[in-house]
């Protein structure tokens, strides 16, 4: 048999092309590799384009998604919030349509730049946002096995409970979200509509004099991270040549991101040292229920979760590293006020943070040279001691930094 002339081939390619069409187009999928997720190689793969971030931070960021599919990152302007959140969307995603980078505006006041509004001039028909956020919803909706990503840029732009209150709602209570009143899909929306599982939203965080603090009822629903830039971490980022592609993670995870959704909706993990951080965490709350800054039903469901997925991604973390993760990212977020009200607050977290042979009153603020040996969570103790000097320095101090 001869073989294929070059406009055959040109012709079979395109054929292939037409029928991968079809199949996308009505909701079929071409058989692929699925891969178990694995955490170690997100993290080299992200890593190894130039970002500068720690291995722990990344860690932490996809076990927050994990665990609750809606993660804040708050810190220093510029230190790679968003970078990171795209980064992982684009590894992970198979395409494009399964993230949207969407930048909050400072005139949002309701849900319509996220979720649009029935048209009152012609019945049966439906205005979307130029946001594409419905859509990306719809298509979360119709692709159950597939992540999709939903990166609100700037989040506390506007004030987040008026534009995200029915996202605030759902997320809790998994009830419907009304659209419109018809009985049927206006178009191709429906009347209502859930927040699928598989949809991840990621919320980046600025503070200064043009943004709007969060409120504990939406820092009690999320995991919120922190970013920091290490002297280590800058000197490696100026010794860098060339920029960050971000480009060639494309698909480099996909294989993996049925296994991800998966892990997401598994509710039946469980911590192997469970009694143990149970222990622990009574103890805070105790300590805690003295100075009025105790933690709900929620708050604890969480840490456990996170601890379970911590554990099944295989990070090798112990009880400890959890601890002090969480601690940083669900009980700390809610603290700000004056120094009358946050001094015995913080000086008993950081009473709690310190082995208990050590004098907590020598870690309350950072000495150099203090001794490591007797910090048992370092990442919360060190946010801690920061909030403490701004609040002897200022008089008010609080989690949410610029």
């Amino acid at each position: 048999v001869d073989a294929p002339s070059y406009g055959e081939k040109n012709f079979y390619s395109a054929s292939l092309n037409k029928y991968k069409e079809f199949l996308m187009s009505n909701n079929l999928q071409l058989t692929k590799e699925i891969k178990s997720f694995d955490n170690v190689k997100a993290v080299e793969e992200i890593l190894k384009i130039g970002l500068v971030f720690s291995n722990q931070l990344i860690a932490r960021f996809t076990s927050s998604l994990l665990t609750k599919p809606f993660v804040i990152l708050t810190g220093l302007s510029g230190s790679g919030k968003t970078k990171l959140a795209q980064a992982f969307a684009l590894w992970l995603c198979e395409n494009e349509t399964q993230y949207k980078i969407v930048p909050v505006g400072a005139d949002w006041t309701n849900r319509e730049p996220l979720l649009g509004f029935p048209n009152a001039l012609e019945q049966g028909a439906y205005v979307k946002p130029d946001s594409g956020v419905l859509d990306l919803i719809i298509r979360a909706t119709q692709n159950e096995n597939k992540p999709y990503f939903l990166i609100l840029d700037e989040m506390n732009l506007s004030h987040v409970e008026r534009y995200f209150a029915d996202f605030l709602s759902t997320m809790e209570s998994d009830e419907e979200i009304l659209l419109h009143a018809g009985d049927e899909k206006w178009e191709d929306v429906p009347a209502k509509i859930n927040l699928p599982k598989n949809l991840f939203i990621v919320g980046t965080v600025n503070i200064d004099e043009t943004t709007y603090m969060f409120s504990p009822k939406v820092l009690d629903r999320a995991n919120v991270i922190e970013f920091r830039v290490t002297d280590t971490e800058m000197e490696s980022y100026l010794g860098q040549s060339g920029k960050v592609n971000l480009e060639v993670l494309k698909g480099q995870g996909a294989a993996m991101e049925q296994s991800f959704v998966e892990l997401a909706k598994n509710r039946d993990l469980a911590y192997s040292s469970q009694p143990d951080m149970n222990e622990t965490l009574v103890s805070f709350f105790r300590e805690l229920k003295k100075a009025g800054a105790e933690f709900g039903y929620r708050t604890a469901a969480e840490i456990q979760r996170f601890a379970a997925v911590t554990e099944a991604l295989e990070t090798n973390w112990t009880t400890e590293q959890i601890l002090d993760v969480v601690i940083m990212q669900k009980l700390l977020p809610k603290l700000h006020g004056s120094r009358k009200k946050l001094v015995p607050v913080l000086e008993t977290l950081i009473k709690l943070c310190v082995d208990k042979e050590a004098k907590a009153e020598d870690f309350y603020q950072y000495k150099e040279g203090e001794d490591k040996t007797m910090v048992l969570y370092p990442i919360a103790l060190e946010k801690l001691q920061r909030m403490y000097r701004g609040l002897l320095d200022n008089g008010f101090s609080s989690y949410a930094e610029a």
